[in-house]
């Protein structure tokens, strides 16, 4: 992928600390399985910088500073390069792909979410670290109505000829996560996506506060004042007292640290 750079052996170290990572780094699928599993339960998912009024940018340099470093999260595009400049670096075989997101609306969306092909000893596997809400914990191979269980959640692929869909098995019924096809995408993609996605006022992002931390036992989200649970079976929620109350859930429950009095911006918070 042009305009991209290389992963340092420093930043690698670095980041495999982040996620409490010690195995093998071979690029064998056993160790795909499991540095996609420690990124997804170490790394939270969150929009919180869109809010703050902060750029979210997507050179290498800034995803390991706020990834790693400051032991922050991200979305899709920072999620996913980071794991795409790592797997790079393991020597794994990737190709960035981009899909519609199809969870929760019936309305035709832009391509504004990222994820990867791995391919191992000639087998494809769909790899996304970035998806929140129900996303994989493992990769998923690339086979069509190959029901996949993960921990409480259950996945499959449904090839739609020019697309492939990512569905999850939810209360009895299939529902689709997103769609997308196997042409491979280059970084300015990405880039154009991450601006609309950051910035324009029909963007989800800019809307609402979104926080997440994934475990296999349970999925803990923020959606603004709302701090929701979901074990894959039932769902609870609580509603949050105030702006500190959130400070104290953001840094307690998905590790993500603000100074006493920061303040999130959106129209929902600041109404």
């Amino acid at each position: 992928m042009k305009a991209f750079s290389a992963l340092s052996d420093s930043d690698l170290d670095s980041y495999l600390a982040r996620i409490e990572y010690e195995g093998d780094v071979s690029p064998i699928l056993p160790v795909l399985e499991s540095i996609h599993l420690a990124h997804a339960t170490h790394i939270p998912f969150e929009n919180l910088d869109i809010l703050l009024g902060r750029p979210i940018r997507l050179d290498l340099n800034s995803l390991v500073d706020k990834l790693i470093q400051r032991k922050r999260g991200g979305y899709c595009f920072e999620q996913n390069l980071l794991l795409y400049a790592v797997l790079r670096k393991l020597g794994f075989e990737v190709t960035p792909l981009a899909a519609r997101v199809r969870y929760r609306t019936l309305q035709i969306r832009p391509r504004t979410h990222m994820l990867l092909k791995v391919t191992v000893d000639g087998v494809s596997w769909l790899t996304d670290v970035g998806f929140g809400a129900e996303g994989l914990m493992r990769p998923i191979r690339l086979a069509p109505d190959e029901p996949t269980p993960q921990f409480a959640w259950t996945y499959r692929l449904v090839d739609e000829n020019e697309h492939w869909v990512l569905q999850s098995h939810r209360e009895g019924s299939w529902i689709d996560l997103y769609a997308f096809s196997l042409e491979p995408r280059e970084w300015i993609d990405y880039h154009m996506a991450n601006y609309y996605t950051s910035t324009h006022p029909d963007s989800m992002f800019v809307q609402i506060l979104i926080a997440q931390h994934t475990q296999p036992e349970a999925r803990r989200f923020l959606r603004n004042y709302e701090l929701i649970t979901d074990d894959g079976q039932t769902v609870s929620s609580r509603t949050l007292a105030d702006d500190e109350e959130l400070l104290k859930v953001l840094d307690q429950v998905f590790g993500l640290a603000f100074p006493s009095g920061t303040r999130f911006h959106t129209k929902y918070l600041d109404s």
